[in-house]
């Protein structure tokens, strides 16, 4: 059973992030004895979303480029309408969400973040949760929506919103104490 201070976890971001969805994870798993690094598409920092106007810019440690997934234990993906819409279609990002899917490493996403999922088809016969408004393209990518503030499926992790961040983050680390999940695709 690994620990949460011997885990390696790694957050992937675009501009467009949901401020709090990057920070709180980011700031308490550092805070529980993780190391938490941020990476983005170019390696430059990145800008959140906060409201309905844009919020603080968040310096990043490496490029989606440079990352190596088999350095860590889980993975992190932010909400926002903006950030998960322009990793779905990176090549990079997918590639990366990829990986740790199949390699069986936690996988969390939160907000709008499932959408990464249902691109990486990692919904597909699985309980999970998101912001209400994706519910459906949950359910037309096969995955059991449930309106609950953290869902977790064979080391897959979800959760609805900012106001789910504590159950979330518990439950990441939770998921990293359990140690890689074996995957199986679901037809």
């Amino acid at each position: 059973m690994p620990d949460i201070h011997d885990a390696r976890i790694l957050i992937i971001s675009a501009n467009g992030f949901e401020q709090s969805e990057l920070t709180v994870p980011r700031d308490d798993l550092r805070a529980a004895g993780a190391r938490v690094e941020v990476a983005s598409p170019d390696g430059q920092p990145i800008r959140g979303w906060k409201g309905k106007d844009w919020a603080d810019t968040v310096e990043v440690d490496l490029s989606l480029t440079a990352v190596r997934p088999q350095d860590y234990d889980a993975l992190v993906i932010p909400g926002g309408q903006i950030n998960p819409d322009l990793l779905r279609v990176d090549a990079n990002a997918m590639k990366i969400v990829r990986s740790f899917l199949d390699s069986g490493k936690v996988v969390a996403a939160i907000c709008h973040g499932p959408w990464v999922l249902v691109e990486a088809d990692a919904v597909r016969g699985r309980t999970v949760t998101s912001y209400a408004s994706i519910r459906t393209d949950v359910r037309n990518a096969g995955g059991r929506w449930v309106d609950r503030e953290v869902a977790a499926d064979q080391g897959i992790v979800t959760s609805r919103s900012p106001a789910d961040l504590k159950a979330f983050v518990a439950k990441i680390v939770e998921e990293i104490r359990e140690g890689r999940h074996d995957r199986r695709r679901v037809a």
